[in-house]
């Protein structure tokens, strides 16, 4: 994370944001909206999942200051939800990534919150603009084009099911859990180093 560009930084937002994942969820919540309504419903929660993790990104550092949280407490926290959320993309459960189901039409929860904009991908928009503020429109650009990413893949979710199958998206989504599982450790473990080094 201390050498986040703007492409490693747009890999990590997409996968903590997870669109391929959560394509079986969605699928399942788009059935009960009705054909012409699907793409309104895409573009406002993936706008409302948009503005949460960009005021996030803005007022983050004011953030952790009111909370009085330093950046090395967010990196073990992050790094602990990204282990967690890694573990149910490899070892996948009945209801999804959140382990949940819902009925009707999705109106904020729970697809842009916590599908999209959950505490993973929360953490990690304020991980990078604490780290290095200076960049912040540079990671404002790559949350634009992984929201722009999740938007099309969810728009064509049905479809991409259809074409892949149920065993290649499964399996897409168990290597994706790996990468975030490595990732994960890696910020655990620097955020346990960062600790250690306020001992000395």
């Amino acid at each position: 994370m201390e050498t986040a560009t703007f492409w490693s930084a747009f890999v990590l937002l997409l996968l903590v944001t997870d669109p391929l994942g959560s394509m079986p969820l969605f699928v399942s919540l788009m059935r009960q909206v009705a054909p012409e309504r699907r793409r309104i419903v895409i573009l406002r929660e993936v706008a409302v999942a948009f503005s949460v993790l960009f005021v996030f990104m803005l007022v983050g550092k004011q953030f952790l200051a009111l909370m009085h949280l330093s950046e090395t407490s967010l990196g073990i926290a992050g790094g602990v939800i990204l282990f967690l959320i890694a573990l149910r993309m490899v070892f996948p459960q009945p209801g999804g990534v959140l382990g949940e189901t819902h009925h009707g039409e999705p109106f904020i929860v729970p697809l842009a919150i916590p599908l999209v904009a959950g505490p993973s991908a929360l953490a990690t928009v304020l991980l990078l603009v604490s780290r290095d503020p200076a960049r912040l429109w540079e990671w404002v650009g790559a949350l634009v084009l992984t929201m722009a990413v999740v938007g099309l893949t969810l728009a064509f979710s049905e479809k991409i099911s259809r074409l892949l199958g149920e065993k290649v998206v499964t399996a897409f989504e168990r290597l994706m859990g790996l990468i975030l599982t490595a990732i994960s450790v890696e910020m655990l473990l620097s955020g346990i180093r960062q600790y250690l080094g306020t001992l000395h």
